[in-house]
C-alpha cells in the first residue's frame, strides 16, 4: 500500500499545478518516504500492520510480506508496552521517545525510540503514523557505561582518573576507604597530595609515559594516606583517550598492598632465621669446646638479629649452685654491658638457681617472675638501650642451664620479630653444650687414664728391665746342654714382649702430655734399612724381607731411633697379617723434597671402613682380635712419630690383596 502524501506546503492550492506536474511531486513524496533513512510504519485500528518503508524493513531484517499484515504485537518483545502504546494512541494521545524492544529477524532485540500519533478522517482511526529510532548501539554504550560505572564503585582497588595536568577528576570508594579522602576532598585537587615529597620525580616520568601514550604496568611505590602515613601500592596506569583518539588524561588502578609486603617480609625473615638456623647449629654441632660454644653463639646471634650487644650466662651441672660457669660477650656496645655486668654480679649469680625459672620475656612485658621485672627495672634506669630480649637455656635433664640476654636499640615490635629464631638457637646450644660436657668428662677421665698408664708403665719399667738382666744372667751362665736354658730363652722371649709392651705404653703416655721427644741426627737412610732388614730377617723363618730401592745413598735428618721403630712395627705387622704369604716388600723412592717408604704385605688385607680406625689407640679389628697378640698402640705410636718429623703415614689396602703402608719424609727439616 502507498501512503497518501499530503502537500509540502498547504498555502498552495492543488489547482495551481498541471496534472503532471502533481503526479510529479506526489511521485516525489512517495520516494522520500519509502527510502527515508528514519524507519517508519503504519498500523490500523486492529493492530495490523498495514505499510512500512525500506529502513524499516532493513532494521529489523524482514521482507515487506514477512512484517507487512501482521500484528504489531509479534514484534514488540514487551506484550505490555504495545498495549500500552496501542491503548494511548487509541486514545488520541501523541507519543514522544517511547522506549521499547522490537525483536528481529535473526532473534535479536533492537532498542528503539517511538514517536507516534493516529491520522483520523472524520473521527475515524485510520492508521498511526509511528516513526521509530534505533537507539540499540546507544543502549549498550549506556549499559556498558553502567557496568563499568558499578565496577569502578564496588572495586577493591582504588580508581581514580587525572588530567595531563595532575588534577583528580574521578574517585571511587575504594579510594576513600584506602587513601582516607572523600570524593569531595580531592576532586579538583592535584594527584601530588597523595605522593610522598621524595617521590614527586615519579609523577613526571608517569605523565611522560602517558602523554606518549604508553601504559604503567604494576609499578610498585609508595603513596600518602590523609594521616601521612606511607602505603605501599602497586600502580597500573593508562591513557585515557577521547573520541577522536586525542589523550586527555590518564586512568589509575592503586592496590594497596601492605599485606603482600608484610607476608614478602614474613617470609623473607623466616628464610634467614632459617638459613643462619642452619649456619650456627652447623658451626657449634662442630665444636667441643664449651667457651668456644657460647662465643660462636653469642657472636652469630648478634650479628643476625642487629642486637647492640648479647651475653650468654652459662652455668654447667656441676656448678648449678654456685657461681656462673661462663660469661660471654657479644656486639658493638658490649663493653657498656661487660661494665653493668661487673657492677651487678650479685644479681647476676642468682640469676639461674634451682628456685629461680628464668622466662622468655621482653622488656615491658609483664613477667611471670621476680628475677626478670628486678632485671629489667634496673637496665632500663642504668643502660642506653630500648629494649631487651631474654631466652632461658634448657638442659634436657637438668632444666635451666643458662640465658642469652640481648639489648637493642629499636623497639620491642622488631625485638619480637627474634624470638623464635633465638629460642631456636638456645635449644641447639643446648644440645651442643650437653655434647661438650660429655666430651669434656670423657677427656677428663681419659687424662686419669692416660695418667695411670703411664704411672703404671713407669713403675712396671724398671722390674721389668731387672727380670729381664738377671734372666740374661742365669741364661749366660747355664750349660749348653742344660735341659733349663731353653725354658730361659722362652722366660727372656716373654719378658722382651712384655717390656715392648710396656714401652708402647709408655709412648702414648708421652704422645698425649706431648713429652714424645725427638732427637735428630743426619744419617744414610740406605745402609740403615739394610741394616734393620737383616737383623728383623734373622727373627723371621717364615718371611723374605726384601729391599727396592732407586737410589744407593740417601742422607736424611730424623731421629733413627723413632724411624727404627717405626719400620720395625711396619715390617712385624706386614709379617704377623700374611701368614699364607712369605715375602714382605720395602721400598724406598724419592719425590722432592721427601722420600716415601712402603711396606708391602700380600695378606689378609684390610676392609676399607676399618682402615682409617686402624691408626687409632687400642684399636684391633674384630675378626683378628682374638688371634693376633698386641694392644692395637703400634700404628698410632708410628704415625704420631713420622707427623712430629713433618711427615705422612697413609694405607692402602684389599681384602685378601694385601696392605701398603706409606709414610713420607721431607729430605730436609
Amino acid at each position: 500500500m502507498n501512503p497518501v502524501v499530503p502537500s509540502l506546503n498547504r498555502s498552495v492550492s492543488f489547482q495551481a499545478f498541471s496534472r503532471e506536474e502533481l503526479e510529479l511531486r506526489v511521485q516525489e513524496l512517495t520516494d522520500f518516504v519509502e527510502n527515508a533513512s528514519l524507519p517508519l510504519h503504519w498500523v490500523d485500528s486492529k493492530g495490523i500492520i498495514i505499510w512500512a518503508n525500506q529502513a524499516e524493513l532493513d532494521m529489523l531484517g524482514y521482507t515487506a510480506e514477512e512484517y507487512i499484515g501482521s500484528p504489531i504485537s509479534h514484534f514488540h518483545a514487551d506484550r505490555l508496552v504495545i498495549e500500552n502504546i496501542l491503548t494511548r494512541l487509541a486514545n488520541n494521545e501523541t507519543l514522544h521517545n517511547y522506549p521499547a524492544r522490537l525483536r528481529c529477524k535473526d532473534g535479536s532485540v533492537k532498542h528503539v525510540l517511538i514517536n507516534s500519533n493516529v491520522f483520523r478522517k472524520e473521527g475515524e482511526f485510520i492508521h498511526t503514523r509511528c516513526f521509530t529510532r534505533d537507539i540499540t548501539v546507544l543502549k549498550q554504550a549506556e549499559e556498558r557505561s553502567a557496568r563499568l560505572a558499578a565496577i569502578v564503585e564496588s572495586s577493591e582497588d582504588a580508581i581514580i582518573s587525572k588530567t595531563l595536568d595532575g588534577i583528580i577528576t574521578s574517585w571511587n570508594k575504594a579510594a576513600e576507604r584506602i587513601f582516607g579522602y572523600t570524593e569531595n576532598e580531592v576532586l579538583g585537587r592535584p594527584i601530588t597530595i597523595l605522593i610522598p615529597k621524595d617521590r614527586l620525580q615519579e609523577e613526571e616520568l608517569i605523565i611522560g609515559k602517558i602523554t606518549k601514550g604508553e601504559s604503567v604496568d604494576h609499578y610498585e611505590t609508595y603513596r600518602l594516606t590523609k594521616e601521612a602515613a606511607h602505603l605501599p601500592v602497586a600502580l597500573t596506569i593508562s591513557p585515557v583517550k577521547d573520541a577522536t583518539g586525542i589523550i586527555t588524561g590518564a586512568s589509575k588502578i592503586v592496590r594497596d598492598i601492605t599485606k603482600q609486603k608484610l607476608f614478602e617480609a614474613n617470609s623473607q625473615r623466616h628464610a634467614e632465621h632459617l638459613e643462619a638456623l642452619n649456619t650456627i647449629g652447623r658451626k657449634i654441632s662442630e665444636l667441643l669446646e664449651i667457651d668456644e660454644i657460647l662465643q660462636e653463639v653469642i657472636d652469630a646471634t648478634v650479628l643476625v638479629t642487629g642486637a647492640s650487644f648479647g651475653a650468654f650466662f652459662y652455668l654447667n651441672n656441676q656448678q648449678k649452685h654456685g657461681l656462673l660457669r661462663s660469661v660471654k660477650f657479644g656486639g658493638t656496645d658490649k663493653k657498656i654491658f661487660e661494665n653493668f655486668y661487673t657492677c651487678n654480679l650479685p644479681l647476676f649469680n642468682s640469676l639461674i638457681s634451682d628456685d629461680t625459672k628464668v622466662e622468655t620475656s621482653v622488656t615491658h612485658k609483664k613477667a611471670r617472675h621476680e628475677i626478670n621485672v628486678q632485671l629489667s627495672a634496673l637496665m632500663e634506669n642504668t643502660l642506653p638501650f630500648a629494649g631487651y630480649l631474654i631466652i632461658p637455656l634448657i638442659s634436657r635433664n637438668n632444666g635451666d642451664v643458662g640465658v642469652m640476654l640481648y639489648g637493642y636499640s629499636k623497639g620491642h615490635e622488631y625485638i619480637e620479630n627474634y624470638e623464635s629464631l633465638l629460642t631456636a638457637v638456645a635449644a641447639q646450644a643446648s644440645v651442643a653444650l650437653e655434647k661438650a660436657e660429655l666430651y669434656e668428662e670423657i677427656r677428663r677421665l681419659n687424662n686419669k687414664k692416660d695418667e695411670f698408664i703411664g704411672l703404671a708403665s713407669h713403675e712396671l719399667k724398671t722390674p721389668v728391665t731387672s727380670l729381664q738382666g738377671y734372666l740374661q744372667i742365669v741364661h749366660r751362665r747355664l750349660p749348653d746342654k742344660d735341659e733349663n736354658k731353653e725354658f730361659l730363652q722362652k722366660a727372656l722371649n716373654q719378658a722382651g714382649k712384655l717390656s715392648r709392651l710396656i714401652s708402647d705404653l709408655l709412648d702414648v703416655s708421652k704422645i698425649e702430655s706431648g713429652q714424645l721427644t725427638l732427637n735428630y741426627s743426619t744419617f744414610d737412610l740406605i745402609p740403615f734399612l739394610k741394616d734393620l732388614i737383616d737383623l728383623l730377617q734373622f727373627a723371621a723363618k717364615t718371611h723374605r724381607i726384601v729391599l727396592k730401592a732407586n737410589v744407593n745413598h740417601l742422607t736424611i735428618s730424623a731421629d733413627k731411633i723413632r724411624i727404627e721403630q717405626v719400620v720395625t712395627n711396619l715390617i712385624s705387622n706386614a709379617i704377623k697379617y700374611s701368614p699364607k704369604a712369605d715375602l714382605v716388600e720395602l721400598s724406598v723412592s724419592t719425590c722432592d723434597p721427601s722420600v716415601v717408604i712402603a711396606v708391602q704385605d700380600f695378606g689378609i688385607g684390610i676392609k676399607k671402613e676399618n682402615q682409617e680406625q686402624v691408626f687409632s689407640r687400642f684399636y684391633r679389628v674384630e675378626e683378628l682380635a682374638g688371634h693376633m697378640s698386641g694392644l692395637g698402640l703400634g700404628l698410632f705410636i708410628s704415625r704420631e712419630i713420622i707427623s712430629r718429623h713433618h711427615g705422612k703415614l697413609w694405607l692402602k689396602s684389599e681384602p685378601e690383596k694385601g696392605s701398603i703402608f706409606s709414610f713420607k719424609l721431607p729430605l730436609t727439616v
